[in-house]
């Protein structure tokens, strides 16, 4: 009996977590729009500065000032690089998101160098309950198979008592 309930709450406690996930990518979704519209105005604002100075694009006023003898020119240029290799890493996540499924958006999210931007999405995160019928889906797979991960000891335990009573009592 003490069994079954543990089952059951260990379902419901599995559950309930796996119904945050959904939520945790939609939030990190706008956050991660928020960030490569911020991105992305500062790679206009450069090649607006390009252009203004007849560079034939962004990339050639890089290339241009990584060859500048001025070592605050040349660090500045390779911010303005990192800047941009950023915008694209960040337009690939916006496909993700917008295009993907949920496990594609949860792999997308939980990379280790994306956990600094995951824990800034956790601070402002708010519980709830999702009500589309994937998050939906998902949460009661997921719930299912973290039961049965965490339950298999005490099922596996229970069988081996029940199958050595059956031994003595044969």
């Amino acid at each position: 009996m003490i069994k079954r309930l543990l089952d059951k709450l260990v379902f419901g406690a599995a559950l309930l977590l796996s119904l945050q996930l959904p939520l945790l990518a939609e939030h990190y979704h706008q956050y991660l729009a928020g960030f490569y519209q911020a991105t992305q105005l500062q790679v206009d604002g450069y090649s607006a500065t390009a252009k203004a100075h007849q560079f034939a694009d962004l990339d050639a006023m890089i290339a241009q000032h990584l060859q500048n003898p001025e070592p605050s020119v040349r660090d500045d240029a390779r911010q303005k690089q990192a800047t941009v290799d950023l915008l694209q890493e960040l337009q690939a996540g916006i496909y993700t998101f917008e295009q993907g499924y949920l496990p594609e958006k949860l792999w997308f999210m939980l990379q280790p160098k994306r956990l600094s931007q995951l824990q800034d999405v956790v601070k402002n995160f708010t519980p709830g309950i999702p009500l589309t019928g994937e998050a939906l889906l998902f949460a009661v797979l997921c719930a299912l198979l973290l039961n049965l991960l965490l339950m298999w000891p005490f099922y596996a335990f229970g069988r081996q008592k029940t199958i050595k009573q059956h031994e003595v009592r044969s």
